[in-house]
């Protein structure tokens, strides 16, 4: 016959029907359990002082009759269990060196005392505390609307298209702390741009704004992770800014600081896009939308036990941040080096900048119609945005003496032959008259190298000539200005030496007579 435990209920089963008057052979047939052990249990509680006679039953009585009944439970230990007791303090210090239980096992039965693994793992968690992970405190739940945590990952693949090829795509995926209501955004690239696209969505979604977005240190919105201070990207945070929520980033490698989102990756993957047809990401979004708001969110959520949706518009959306009335711009953050010809490509579209920029690297915003450019945190040049292939030019950021012919700007040309003489002027409006006047720039330019050659007068006196003649060709108007009798060289008398400010008389740079001739002079006088 197998053994049965008695437990304390149906101990005090027995002596309740034993101090009712009856016997220990009716108890055990009404119990099922054996008379030797009905036997024990009164003899027990008649040891223990309680009679038929005003007998009162109580738990204490009864815990202390299941000591007297059985001082040993459990299941007691064999030699291995000794051995492992034997050598504790070596087991101890090989988990503190974090050495792995089986190759300990190894190691004490090289050293002559082998214990079974099972018994060792017994060992090690009763008395060594193996494998025990430390406790923990569950963080409260924010106040309504306040917290919706950021999590994106992996899907799955869309159906082949037209080349049969197949895209694979992420998702963005918010959920609130409070109440869980997911929302789901699929994209296929994790940048800034797409986390304020989904960002912008789930707002819509929401009705209204979260007073702070957690996120992971996901590149696309952090640009250096810190515990204390992390640096958000430039374009995240500025729309951060334009919202007016905070984002409050969790540590590096710290899933707890997010635990609501967490696991929510492998949840969507699998019952939201596993196995259906999605052909494009605006497909998937749809499918996402209606899997957030009509079955996940009609679904009791097991920590809550309430309907995320219910949840949701019940408790937190009157207190969300009023939602946006219009589209963001997105701005566009880059770095952009200034080019010899004094250009930077931005967004694949050229902007010039001025020269004294060449060569460096400045910081740019481009928005849906300016692109600024800083040089650290001045602003230096401001253009409007170009398509993809475009060009904005300002002629002012080319140096003046080339500026005309980068522009083709004969305008310029014209007034600068004027400024050498009429009759120049009038040869040069001539020489550029007719369409596509741009390509005869370089025959202006060679009439003023002839003015800086010969002088304006003579060029003057030739224009004057050739335009009586109707000649408009400037290789033979090069020919009659060599040709020319050179202007007639000025006859004024030079200007007068101006006198010397130290003049002394010619006395006092003679020299005094030798020492010898002063003496012949004495003898002849």
């Amino acid at each position: 016959m197998a053994y049965r435990e008695v437990m304390m209920l149906e101990v005090k089963e027995i002596l309740r029907l034993w101090l009712a008057g009856f016997s220990k052979r009716q108890i055990s047939a009404q119990l099922g359990f054996d008379v030797k052990t009905v036997r024990r249990y009164v003899a027990a509680a008649e040891a223990a002082g309680l009679t038929r006679a005003g007998g009162v039953l109580d738990d204490s009585l009864v815990a202390s009759i299941l000591t007297t009944t059985r001082p040993l439970l459990g299941r007691p230990h064999g030699e291995s269990w000794a051995t492992c007791d034997s050598q504790r303090s070596l087991i101890e210090h090989y988990l503190s060196e974090h050495v792995r239980l089986s190759k300990i096992g190894k190691l004490l039965a090289r050293q002559g005392t082998p214990v079974a693994y099972p018994t060792l793992r017994r060992f090690a968690i009763a008395e060594l505390g193996f494998g025990r992970t430390a406790a923990t405190v569950p963080v409260a739940d924010c106040a309504p609307g306040e917290e919706v945590q950021l999590d994106t990952g992996w899907m799955t693949l869309l159906e082949p298209d037209l080349f049969g090829k197949r895209r694979r795509f992420r998702a963005w995926i918010f959920t609130p702390v409070l109440s869980r209501y997911r929302f789901v955004y699929p994209v296929f690239h994790e940048s800034t741009a797409t986390a304020i696209e989904a960002c912008e969505a789930a707002w819509v979604f929401y009705d209204g704004i979260f007073k702070a977005l957690i996120p992971d240190n996901t590149k696309a919105i952090v640009q250096i992770a810190d515990p204390l201070s992390p640096r958000l990207t430039a374009g995240f945070l500025e729309y951060a800014q334009a919202r007016g929520f905070v984002v409050d980033t969790t540590r590096v490698r710290r899933p707890k600081d997010k635990a609501r989102v967490e696991r929510s990756v492998q949840t969507v993957r699998d019952d939201c896009f596993a196995g259906e047809p999605l052909h494009t990401i605006e497909q998937a979004r749809d499918h996402s939308h209606r899997w957030c708001e009509r079955e996940y969110g009609m679904r009791r959520h097991t920590r809550t036990q309430r309907l995320p949706k219910e949840h949701f518009e019940a408790v937190e959306h009157g207190t969300l941040l009023p939602a946006p009335t219009e589209p963001y711009d997105v701005p566009l953050w880059c770095e952009a080096k200034v080019a010899r010809d004094h250009f930077a490509q931005v967004a694949k579209a050229l902007y010039t900048l001025p020269t004294r920029f060449i060569g460096k690297t400045l910081r740019v915003r481009a928005d849906r119609s300016v692109v600024r450019f800083y040089d650290g945190a001045a602003v230096v040049k401001v253009h409007a945005r170009q398509p993809p292939g475009g060009k904005s030019i300002d002629p002012n950021d080319f140096p003046p003496e080339k500026a005309a012919y980068a522009m083709r700007d004969v305008a310029f040309l014209q007034s600068e032959a004027a400024r050498h003489g009429e009759a120049i002027g009038r040869l040069a409006k001539a020489l550029i008259a007719g369409p596509l006047p741009w390509t005869r720039m370089r025959q202006v330019y060679a009439l003023l190298g002839l003015c800086r050659r010969y002088g304006d007068v003579r060029v003057e006196e030739s224009c004057t000539t050739a335009l009586a003649a109707e000649m408009i060709d400037v290789r033979r108007l090069e020919r009659m200005v060599e040709r020319a009798t050179p202007p007639p060289q000025s006859t004024a008398p030079p200007p007068p030496v101006p006198s010397g400010r130290f003049l002394r008389p010619a006395s006092q740079y003679a020299l005094p007579l030798a020492s010898r001739e002063r003496e012949n002079k004495g003898e002849d006088a």
